[in-house]
């Protein structure tokens, strides 16, 4: 049996910072499964952040272990499955 990772709360409007703190962008909307979030300003891009890659930081800001260029390779597109299976 394996153990589930605790979805964290989520809503429009909250920042994600990636590791060193470094803002990512602001999430747009919340779906079961990901996060669409808005990074850049005058080009800005979506990522499709899985909800289990996020965890709760200091504030209302969220979090994720990835750099900010780490997190755009590994989401801008959107997902090709569920992150669940």
């Amino acid at each position: 049996m394996s153990e589930s990772v605790p979805i964290v709360e989520a809503r429009a409007g909250q920042p994600l910072v990636g590791a060193g703190g470094r803002r990512i962008g602001r999430v747009e909307s919340v779906f079961a499964d990901y996060l669409l979030v808005r990074s850049g300003i005058l080009l800005p891009v979506d990522l499709y952040v899985p909800r289990t890659e996020v965890e709760a930081a200091a504030g209302d800001r969220l979090r994720v272990a990835l750099t900010k260029s780490a997190a755009y390779d590994a989401w801008h597109r959107p997902l090709k499955r569920a992150p669940h299976g």
